[in-house]
């Protein structure tokens, strides 16, 4: 091992141009060769690199990374591999490092290629003066540290506090904390809502969107080659099919733009993919990415099946309240303490089974199915530890009592199995919410072992419940729901075989993860790595994973990835689109920075989930048709008084917000009932039971509007694949 990690060292300070070269000798009859069990599994996205290093976990790209023969990067750059083979460290060792540069890896005769990005933080330096006011301990709290001060605390130099950041291009908002009091920034007056009915002092850094970048458009296609058009001139052009760097073999630069001949080993593939991106020295160009159905560039929709994951258009339901297809298993709570809100209502399995066959997916237009959990919940009500301890039922679904049965209010695997089979049989995909960061109190495997939950008691005697930034990987839900230690290996390698079970038994096609944030990595490497291997590899199927975090888009960001998660909710999007379309007095520059910085983070053809709402937070169309104001208390509302639609301009407004969501790259989704404009304040109010009939006309008109919509996108390769460049943008 010490003499394989010493070749590798020195192979490290070998040049880009020897790489190229090898590259090139890989090459037979004027084509490239590929293994026939390849060691990257689908579409390794480029490595976003740190300033000075960066530690690439090489399990998360390569399925056998000992056999790592030889890696080469640009001369810029060294390299080092830890002795288990687990980890590569690439440390700059001279600068300026390229915006863009490609790691060639080989690997049993066969070469990898993986893109690096140049670190694109910037440090920002950062002060406050407080006049005339004495503070002994001031921090800064904000998007930039997740909202916990602790981890910004500012020194005090002559009077004024201040500190150094290093952060990515964009806007930031944020508050100080002196002496244990938040408060705006004194000295910047720009300010912007913080969605709550209150402000917050805003931070801008760099330019998200540097001028004279290289700009990249999908411009023609001919059978078995392409061009991809050039704005401002590109210093360097990277082209990609798969996972292997082509050279000037295949592509050439001339008036028209970069023209790419697909290689022949394309044409063995029923789905591969060309990728492009160029850099100069203003910054780094968008990515372009071309499908290819037998190695011809695919330009007809309907060729593209349920495999084809950049073409889903998620439904998320509420099994106990979308539709009660089998009266048989109503089995409300019958105590009188627990308010009919907070019990089940009837909806099952096969009431979505019915509905699948009743065509009422296909008429809307969406081909994926998300359900709420169905594992066995409690049989009895449980309070809230927070005041006014209001008693609820398990119905929806995340207090998992068992890991692998079936809650026996939503029905059997029999009707389980006939519902995904029936969706498949329709072209529809179907996601299971899979609750992995705690179990019921009731739960066997907490009653056996209470040793394998985080602690409930702090070292300073407060109980960990609900602290959700400050303890992020440890805190508790609730009292009667202790949050697993994920970081122990018995405990991540059993609760992911569970979610593999569902997987591989009842031919799931993916997960929406509960909590994704406040689960350690090291559970969903292993989760990912198990998918990949008895599913991607055995079956030869794709599995979508997408997780539930709020938080900065730095931190959502780093549990996307190939090793991760194929994607998050962009939540952070949502509430600027929601600002924007719900509200009058918002500008609408502010949505198209919010929409350039998700792609900066993301990338132009992502998979993130882009929202109407869901079972957390009111519904759209309460605030905006003016029923639900945003600095109310929004749980409290709802209980409080009937949320209704209070002026029909918020049907307009739902409609575009649902319009924008089409006409962007990434996933939208779709929350049950905001189809047709269903009202409701924050939970249990955004949960009521599922309307099909006796709509009023501006229900049915809205509900029309989003089944065009939805079919508009869905029937349009440019909306899939294509370009996304903003024409216009006023504050109206």
């Amino acid at each position: 091992m010490e003499k394989f990690t010493s070749l590798l060292k020195h192979t490290a300070a070998l040049t880009f141009v020897i790489a190229a070269l090898l590259i090139c000798g890989c090459k037979s009859n004027n084509d490239i060769r590929v293994a026939k069990d390849p060691e990257i599994l689908g579409i390794a996205t480029p490595i976003a690199m740190q300033p000075d290093s960066t530690v690439i976990e090489l399990g998360d790209y390569f399925r056998h990374p000992n056999k790592i023969d030889s890696v080469f990067l640009d001369k810029t750059m060294t390299f080092r591999i830890t002795p288990d083979s687990a980890e590569m460290i690439i440390t700059i060792r001279q600068k300026p490092v390229p915006r863009l540069s490609v790691m060639t890896v080989w690997m049993k005769g066969y070469p990898y290629s993986l893109m690096l990005e140049r670190s694109r933080k910037v440090w920002q330096h950062f002060t406050f003066d407080p006049k005339d006011k004495k503070y002994t301990k001031v921090e800064l709290t904000g998007d930039m540290n997740d909202w916990v001060p602790a981890k910004t605390p500012l020194r005090n130099k002559d009077g004024i506090w201040q500190t150094d950041l290093l952060l990515f291009p964009g806007k930031y908002q944020y508050q100080i904390v002196a002496d244990g009091k938040w408060m705006l920034d004194p000295a910047n007056p720009e300010k912007h809502d913080n969605g709550n009915g209150g402000n917050n002092s805003v931070m801008n850094v760099g330019s998200i969107n540097p001028v004279g970048a290289p700009n990249l458009y999908t411009y023609k296609a001919e059978k078995h080659k392409l061009t991809i058009g050039l704005k401002n001139e590109a210093q360097n052009i990277f082209v990609f099919w798969q996972n292997y760097s082509l050279d000037s073999t295949f592509w050439k630069k001339d008036s028209t733009g970069i023209v790419i001949k697909v290689p022949r080993k394309a044409r063995d593939f029923d789905r591969s993919f060309i990728r492009v991106w160029a850099s100069n020295a203003q910054g780094t160009s968008n990515e372009i990415l071309v499908p290819l159905e037998k190695g011809k560039v695919l330009t007809n929709v309907k060729n593209l099946t349920r495999s084809d994951l950049h073409t889903m258009v998620i439904y998320f339901m509420m099994v106990d309240r979308f539709k009660n297809g089998d009266p048989k298993n109503d089995a409300p709570l019958k105590d009188p303490e627990v308010d009919k809100k907070l019990n089940f209502q009837g909806g099952d399995i096969a009431g979505i089974l019915k509905e699948i066959e009743d065509g009422y997916f296909k008429d809307l237009g969406v081909n994926t199915l998300w359900i709420s959990p169905i594992t066995q919940n409690p049989p009895d009500a449980w309070a809230e530890y927070i005041a006014p301890h209001r008693k609820y039922s398990g119905y929806h679904g995340y207090w998992p009592v068992t890991l692998t049965s079936i809650d026996n209010h939503f029905g059997t695997p029999d009707v389980l199995t006939k519902m995904i089979d029936k969706a498949h049989g329709r072209d529809m995909n179907v996601l299971l919410d899979y609750v992995s960061n705690h179990v019921h109190q009731s739960c066997a495997i907490y009653k056996a072992h209470p040793d394998w939950a985080t602690p409930l008691i702090l070292p300073d005697k407060r109980k960990n419940l609900r602290l959700w930034n400050e303890q992020r990987l440890t805190t508790w839900f609730d009292e009667f729901l202790p949050t697993l230690d994920l970081s122990r290996p018995e405990v991540f390698n059993l609760m992911s075989d569970s979610a593999l079970y569902w997987i591989k038994k009842y031919k799931f096609d993916g997960f929406r993860h509960d909590a994704c944030k406040h689960v350690p990595e090291i559970y969903w490497r292993t989760l990912t790595k198990k998918l990949k291997e008895q599913v991607v590899a055995e079956d030869e199927r794709p599995v979508y994973q997408i997780g539930e975090s709020f938080g900065s888009r730095d931190l959502i960001s780093s549990y996307v990835g190939p090793g991760m998660l194929d994607a998050q909710f962009d939540f952070d999007l949502y509430f600027d689109a929601r600002n924007v379309f719900a509200k009058d007095n918002t500008s609408f520059k502010d949505l198209s920075y919010s929409l350039q910085e998700s792609f900066n983070y993301f990338g132009e053809h992502s998979l993130m989930g882009n929202i109407t709402g869901n079972q957390d937070l009111p519904r759209f169309i309460s605030f905006a048709s003016g029923a639900l104001g945003f600095n109310e208390d929004d749980h409290e509302a709802g209980w409080k008084r009937d949320i209704e639609v209070k002026d029909t301009i918020g049907y307009n407004k739902l409609a575009s917000l649902i319009a924008f969501n089409m006409t962007i790259p990434g996933v939208p989704t779709i929350y049950y009932g905001d189809e047709y404009g269903m009202p409701g304040a924050n939970d249990p109010d955004n949960r009521r039971m599922m309307k099909f009939e006796n709509l009023t006309p501006q229900e049915n008109r809205l509900k029309e509007t989003v089944s065009k919509l939805i079919h508009t996108r869905t029937s349009s390769m440019p909306l899939l694949y294509g370009d996304f460049k903003t024409i216009s943008v006023s504050d109206n």
